[in-house]
């Protein structure tokens, strides 16, 4: 669905048009097939469709003479790279496969804590922002946030991590508030992400899915970026353990 917004917002440039149908499908597709990966019920060879799938989208150019090919192919990658990737990357955080005993852990608390840090995150934004909220952010590109309600933001979050730290210990305190910290800033520069995005574009919301509040892009457009920042900090935990 967010592919689709995506690819309805671009397909308003002058001179792009992108194929709607195969960008979904990949995108549906490169999350089945991570999360199979993942579970290690598949090896590699998953990946080869959705490859061939890529293959198309620039081979299906020479053939079309469309306006702007080379404005297809950038915006057909981008929708895989900016939205099918991240939220493949998903079943990383949820699936744990253990090469010792041929075990796969379901870990629902890590991709939930993502979800809640940006809701923590965008809630105290808000209020703090509201309230006290003077000196811009990124004003050129989000009049409406500022630095006040950045620092609140990431306070509502950090608060979150310390709950979390006590009802999921499987991280240390300082894991979760480190996570937390991560998910505050990226989270942010994926909001600011999608602006630009909508700004370049000029609309105010990415879909109508959902009446009052925009696109389902509007609402996921945080995680976009904050989803890849996790699973590289949870990486970079491991490889310090393991030193």
């Amino acid at each position: 669905m967010t592919v689709y917004e995506f690819t309805n917002l671009i397909n308003n440039a002058e001179g792009v048009n992108i194929n709607k149908i195969i960008t979904m499908l990949g995108a549906g597709y490169l999350f089945l097939a991570v999360m199979e990966y993942s579970i290690n019920s598949a090896s590699l060879i998953v990946f080869v469709p959705y490859v061939l799938l890529l293959l198309y989208l620039l081979i299906s150019e020479l053939y079309l003479k469309r306006t702007s090919p080379l404005l297809n192919w950038a915006y057909a990658m981008l929708s895989q790279l900016y939205i099918a990737l991240p939220f493949s990357m998903l079943n990383i955080l949820t699936f744990h496969y253990n090469k010792m005993d041929n075990s796969v852990e379901f870990n629902s608390i890590l991709p939930l804590s993502i979800f809640l840090f940006i809701w923590a995150n965008d809630t105290g934004a808000y209020c703090i922002g509201s309230l006290f909220g003077k000196h811009k952010l990124f004003e050129r590109i989000s009049p409406h946030k500022t630095w006040e309600g950045f620092a609140g933001g990431a306070i509502f979050t950090i608060i979150t991590a310390l709950i979390l730290s006590y009802t999921s210990p499987f991280m240390t305190i300082f894991e979760w508030i480190g996570m937390a910290i991560t998910i505050v800033i990226f989270g942010t520069w994926g909001d600011l992400t999608e602006s630009l995005l909508k700004r370049q574009i000029g609309v105010k919301d990415s879909g109508t899915f959902l009446p009052g509040h925009g696109g389902l892009l509007d609402r996921f457009d945080s995680a976009l970026m904050a989803i890849p920042a996790a699973v590289i900090y949870l990486c970079i935990i491991q490889w310090a353990q393991s030193l």
